[in-house]
């Protein structure tokens, strides 16, 4: 399993489509997961440190996990069947370990308020994900970049200019 962190939570602007990207701690290869609003906004919302008024369902969650003496051990995107991708919340039960199937898009905005590791099975990650020579120049390659390696990794072009169209929700309900 490769560790993850969560990279960063965008819009598309075209599509309103979100996606969260997760990348691996100790390489450069990265997993877009295309994820519905209100799990875009509940993770965009942890992340940037910010509070709801009242508890959002992620945030019961993981109160009721707490109160019931559980531990959030970790969450695994551990699957891709048909395009879709699936989950698993690892718990510690008072010493017994739970498994919790889950969308990834939950079990990610619950992993990022429990401080919880993220991983992905190096299974999906092969079929999915994707590496990148230089993380900084694929979220903002700059003129001069392209030009060096221009032939080279031509199949990565497009993935970096998709990247670049989507918008980081820094805004709470940026449409």
């Amino acid at each position: 399993m490769i560790e993850m962190t969560v990279e960063s939570v965008r819009i598309n602007l075209q599509t309103t489509q979100r996606v969260v990207i997760l990348k691996a701690t100790k390489q450069d290869r990265y997993l877009l997961i295309w994820i519905a609003q209100a799990e875009a906004y509940a993770i965009a919302i942890e992340l940037q440190g910010t509070n709801s008024p009242r508890p959002l369902t992620h945030d019961l969650l993981r109160n009721i996990i707490n109160d019931l003496g559980a531990k959030i051990v970790s969450i695994v995107i551990s699957d891709l069947i048909d395009d879709i991708f699936y989950a698993r919340i690892i718990l510690d039960v008072a010493g017994r370990h739970v498994e919790v199937d889950a969308r990834p898009s939950d079990a990610i905005a619950l992993a990022v308020r429990a401080k919880s590791p993220i991983y992905v099975e190096e299974s999906v990650l092969e079929r999915a994900g994707v590496a990148l020579e230089n993380s900084e120049e694929a979220i903002a390659p700059t003129a001069e970049s392209r030009k060096d390696r221009e032939g080279e990794n031509d199949n990565l072009d497009a993935y970096r200019d998709f990247i670049n169209t989507l918008d980081v929700l820094d805004e709470f309900g940026k449409e």
